[in-house]
């Protein structure tokens, strides 16, 4: 079976959206997150969603960042993984939380939230909220134009 894309990623063609959403995913990047962080959020955003071409992307920069392929593999798996740091672990809850917003009744718990809180200070939670919203945005877009993983663009 060929996979085919609907059309080319639809912020191509819209004069400055591609831009503005490579600056939204730049204004995340905070010395409060590590990258392994940051990228394990943006790998399990990606998971949820199904995206195929952000999850290839961002469990390749995982490992050519240094990241254990353990850890790599078991990021879908994370509850049950020994490879994530408590900070790591209250990150990609809350990116669970956030991702799945229309799931539950309180969406982001205070005990999330909290965790969270526990681990990156303000700053660094805009920063992970936004790199959380961001990677939705970019896996909604490729999703829905079904977008083929693997390839380069």
């Amino acid at each position: 079976m060929t996979l085919t894309a609907r059309i080319p990623n639809p912020a191509i063609h819209v004069p400055g959206a591609f831009q503005a959403l490579q600056d939204l995913s730049k204004t995340a990047e905070h010395p409060g997150v590590p990258a392994q962080t940051h990228l394990l959020v943006l790998l399990r955003a990606s998971q949820i969603n199904g995206c195929s071409v952000c999850a290839i992307q961002h469990a390749r920069e995982l490992k050519n960042g240094g990241a254990h392929e353990d850890l790599v593999f078991a990021v879908a798996a994370w509850h049950d993984a020994p490879y994530f740091s408590e900070a790591e672990r209250a990150a990609l809850a809350l990116t669970e939380a956030v991702t799945r917003l229309s799931e539950r009744a309180d969406p982001v718990p205070d005990a999330v939230w909290n965790e969270a809180a526990q681990h990156f200070e303000e700053g660094a939670l805009g920063a992970l909220l936004i790199s959380i919203s961001a990677i939705n945005v970019w896996n909604r877009l490729n999703v829905s134009t079904r977008q083929v993983g693997g390839g380069s663009w």
